[in-house]
């Protein structure tokens, strides 16, 4: 008797942009393992690295890379973005063929993508993970937000990982009225717990995202942290095949951490030092954890997400050319980011992949 007759097999396809995709993820598989379903990893580059390491017993699949790179200056992202458009929708493309191949041939019954715009079938349930049901492009945010909304349209279902009402983390890029996007807020994502532990470390510093941008900004952070007094732990964000770690006293550098040693490290702190990601922002919140945020340059979801949490009074920003270690003494006058409380209904959630009618016609 075969004992996986009855279990369904989901894809998950995190986008590899930085890890933020990936992290957020990380629930979501742990939960179709726990609901008995029987998750495949689909990703690329540093995105399935840091999946393989957290879940070595699970299938992985290697997806066509982006090539999604920052520009040196932010005030070129955007038109870096579209230089490289050309091999990102050639990626797509392929995606689309792969996908349509993978059903066949891994029996899959479901699809949950992470911002994968090519991850997609009318065979079977698909359902879309964003925060960004409207883009910010600056000027271009219409024209972005437009085209992002008529790719969410054809999927079965958009999870936001979110709460629906006024006291939200997103504002006004999570929440749209439109009648016509099937859209169900989850509540936020973190793969962290709050502990109570002895504080180790008086600041923490974690670095995240594309290059070159996160080594700018490593280069940057090491000389300011040579003025900072107290205990430092400083993750550099490199996804490398063995861990490193390295002391020169006060400050503790690791290349990377696995999620236990994160959320170790993340209690032990007292202060974070950080991008404003969104995945790192629902961290935060999940942790009751007080933060000092430099978004990434020229990415407008970080700075509108940066300059939210400050006129609230929860966390202050710096941009990346304009930091001084001395910034971090701002901290004290803020908030910090509390828990949202929401539990996941996990099961109600994948009902969808037990309840919803796909044709077989469709191509």
């Amino acid at each position: 008797m075969d004992l996986n007759a009855n279990q369904q097999t989901i894809l998950i396809a995190p986008l590899n942009w930085g890890l933020g995709h990936a992290t957020r993820c990380i629930p979501i598989i742990k939960a179709l393992l726990e609901n008995n379903y029987i998750p495949i990893i689909a990703s690329d580059g540093i995105a399935l690295a840091l999946l393989k390491k957290e879940f070595p017993t699970v299938q992985t699949l290697e997806l066509p890379s982006y090539q999604i790179e920052y520009a040196k200056n932010g005030a070129h992202f955007k038109w870096k973005l579209l230089k490289n458009s050309p091999k990102m929708l050639e990626a797509i493309w392929e995606e689309k063929k792969i996908i349509k191949k993978w059903i066949s041939k891994y029996r899959i019954d479901g699809i949950i993508s992470d911002n994968r715009l090519g991850v997609f079938s009318k065979k079977i349930p698909s359902v879309f993970i964003t925060h960004q049901l409207n883009v910010m492009t600056g000027n271009t945010t219409w024209i972005t937000s437009k085209i992002h909304q008529h790719i969410i349209k054809k999927y079965t279902e958009c999870w936001v990982p979110d709460l629906a009402g006024s006291i939200n983390l997103t504002g006004k890029m999570g929440h749209v009225d439109d009648p016509n996007l099937k859209i169900r807020y989850i509540g936020p994502l973190s793969r962290l717990q709050k502990k109570l532990v002895p504080k180790k470390y008086d600041l923490m510093i974690i670095l995240s995202g594309p290059e070159p941008q996160r080594g700018l900004l490593e280069d940057s952070l090491k000389k300011e942290i040579a003025r900072y007094r107290g205990n430092v732990i400083f993750i550099e964000g490199k996804i490398e095949a063995e861990q490193i770690v390295t002391q020169i006293n006060p400050v503790t550098y690791y290349n990377y951490m696995n999620s236990f040693q994160l959320e170790q490290a993340f209690n032990e702190s007292e202060m974070v030092l950080c991008r404003s990601g969104y995945t790192t922002i629902m961290d935060l919140a999940q942790l009751r954890k007080k933060a000092f945020f430099i978004p990434t340059p020229g990415q407008y979801e970080q700075e509108y997400l940066a300059r939210k949490l400050k006129k609230e009074g929860l966390v202050p920003y710096a941009n990346q050319d304009d930091f001084k270690i001395e910034n971090l003494s701002e901290v004290a006058s803020y908030r910090g980011l509390q828990t949202l409380h929401c539990n996941i209904d996990w099961k109600s959630l994948f009902d969808i992949f037990q309840n919803t009618k796909i044709s077989t016609l469709n191509p």
